[in-house]
């Protein structure tokens, strides 16, 4: 049989060297997924239970994996379906490439069954590149372009494929006219470090200071060794920026934790008495939880001279990679002799620390869930990877969550969106199948995609070499993040109608697939059921009953937010008295712990 369009997309793609498609079938694609079945499923593809859930789970692969995700749709409806997850990675720069048909050419135009104008429709969320095939010939320098942009820019982009032409003889580009060839597979990041003149004038700002703090993000993540040696000679503390919450373990002394809403009190302490500021590889938008301008002189590193400069007025800024920027300031830097900033920085961090676990001993009914994750700290394999859904489960996993060693973590950090928790620790199960998964979802999220995308893990997960991957639902038939905010935000009660979630037990729905459930109701049994799930020798799923009161408000509260919640509570918020009781009890383990 001749080779098919479809064909030749398979065999480039396998030339690049991917080796799973994240996707759903349909007739928008049938030429692709005839080719799949003539290819012995090389690359493999991958079902999930939805196009959105596809493209998480091409955005988890690439998070964890450091290489391209590729999802797969058809045309019309599924081509839309994707949209959500394509822009998950273009907020957080994540490489994906989307490839999804169409209807035939010769419809196209005629108002034909599930035609969309997709050009139109992926022109914002593939802005780096999106083009739709006409003839074979264009397909390698297509495929190509697809996944070198995707690496280079770091995010979604699109080749559209009309279904009648993924069946057509594929037929190289010529040595012609207005025919395009392509080259060799590959993509290697180029290293670029900043102009001497300026790593000089950014170690004149950094040795001037006498409280230097650090911020880090995700583009810091290859820096690690780097950023610890910068933050010893400059005796400076390190603050991380959601994304970057896996750049430096949490058990050094000077690592203050989260920056922001859902940051630690460290954090903000150190924003706040800092004079000077060094900014790796973060683009973090919250300009108020960093120094008062005019407080503090500032450097900042990045390799996209895009973001420089744009969240707080930067003296010396430096456009290159994080760790090779950083070996060239290193020479420069003057060792702080003075370590009292050091240790006021690290007393911040054992107070804090000890602060957390009193925070998640307190009272709740029936579990609090800062005790949830408190337990799992301690239990936590060295190379998990972790993943954590919108809602209050992200406040969680942001201030109470201890990393250390080689654990990887990450959220959905710019979109914010629901319903990424599962399909990216599936992702990145077929990323690292020798490395256990985590997943911390709210019962909202799980009720949105994840009961469904419990299915793809009891398909899949005979695959992996470590079968564990851990669904911890945080079960309070409430979407509580929300609430908290209609109570910290607008001083509005608690809107029964919207934040109430239907009881649903999704402990015994895994039980049902055959996956392993357990359902937890006491705080005792928190501990012993991580391990019964770590330790099982199958994907698990935790069903938590949390307490809903208890506060995600983060220990620098603002006045204003304090003065909403007491409004929300007078106006007859439904949860009134549990929410008082608890906040406090909460608010005052914080308070007795800096007396000690």
């Amino acid at each position: 049989m001749a080779r098919t369009v479809g064909d030749y997309v398979l065999e480039r793609l396998r030339d690049w060297g991917v080796e799973h498609v994240f996707g759903y079938p349909g007739d928008g694609i049938n030429g692709i997924i005839a080719a799949l079945g003539r290819a012995d499923d090389r690359p493999r593809f991958v079902q999930s239970r939805h196009e959105e859930m596809s493209a998480f789970e091409a955005v988890g692969y690439a998070k964890f994996g450091g290489r391209v995700g590729v999802c797969l749709a058809t045309s019309g409806p599924g081509a839309i379906h994707l949209l959500n997850g394509l822009y998950d990675a273009k907020l957080d720069h994540v490489p994906v490439v989307a490839i999804v048909g169409q209807t035939a050419r010769s419809a196209i135009g005629g108002s034909y069954q599930q035609e969309v104008d997709l050009p139109s429709l992926f022109k914002d969320v593939a802005s780096a590149y999106v083009q739709m095939a006409t003839v074979p010939a264009q397909l390698p320098n297509l495929i190509d372009r697809a996944l070198r942009i995707a690496l280079a820019e770091r995010a979604p982009t699109c080749v559209i494929i009309p279904s009648d032409l993924q069946e057509e003889q594929y037929e190289p580009p010529a040595h012609a006219f207005k025919h395009v060839p392509s080259s060799a597979p590959g993509h290697t990041r180029p290293v670029t470090r900043a102009p001497e003149e300026e790593v000089a004038r950014a170690a004149d700002v950094l040795n001037a200071g006498s409280k230097v703090a650090i911020l880090v993000g995700q583009g810091a993540r290859g820096a690690r060794r780097e950023v610890m040696e910068v933050a010893e000679i400059t005796g400076a503390g390190v603050a991380k920026a959601l994304l970057g919450k896996d750049v430096l373990p949490d058990d050094l002394p000077y690592v203050t934790g989260a920056i922001g809403l859902l940051g630690t009190r460290p954090s903000y302490e150190l924003m706040r008495d800092c004079d000077t500021l060094l900014i790796v590889g973060s683009n973090f938008p919250y300009s108020q939880y960093l120094p008062e301008y005019g407080s503090a002189r500032a450097v900042q590193i990045d390799v996209d001279g895009r973001m420089i400069g744009m969240r707080y007025p930067t003296e010396a800024n430096l456009v290159g990679d994080a760790a090779e920027t950083l070996r060239a300031l290193i020479p420069l830097l003057r060792p702080r002799k003075d370590r009292s900033w050091r240790r006021t920085v690290e007393g911040n961090v054992r107070r804090w620390w000890n602060t957390v676990e009193r925070q998640a001993q307190v009272d709740a009914d029936p579990v609090n869930p800062m005790r949830l994750f408190w337990e799992l700290s301690q239990r936590l394999p060295d190379n998990a990877m972790i993943t954590a859904d919108s809602g209050s489960a992200a406040n969680w996993y942001a201030r109470d969550l201890r990393f250390r060693g080689d654990m990887r973590g990450t959220l959905s950090g710019t979109l914010a969106t629901m319903g990424n928790g599962v399909p990216y620790a599936i992702g990145a199960k077929f990323a690292h199948p020798n490395r256990p998964a985590i997943a911390l979802v709210g019962d909202g999220a799980m009720q949105m995609n994840g009961l469904a995308e419990l299915i793809t893990i009891q398909r899949y997960h005979r695959r992996w070499s470590d079968p564990r991957l851990v669904v911890a639902v945080l079960h309070n038939n409430d979407l509580n993040q929300v609430t908290w905010e209609l109570r910290a935000m607008g001083g509005s009660p608690k809107f029964t109608e919207s934040q109430e979630l239907p009881d649903v037990p999704y402990a015994a729905f895994a039980r049902s697939l055959g996956l392993e459930g357990i359902e937890v109701d006491k705080p005792e049994a928190i501990g012993p059921a991580w391990e019964r799930a770590l330790t099982c020798g199958r994907p698990a799923v935790l069903d938590v009953r949390v307490d809903p009161d208890i506060p995600p408000i983060p220990p620098h509260a603002e006045f204003e937010q304090l003065k909403d919640v007491a409004e929300a509570i007078v106006k007859g918020d439904p949860d009134a008295w549990g929410v008082a009781r608890k906040g406090m009890a909460t608010k005052a383990q914080e308070l007795l712990s800096r007396r000690r």
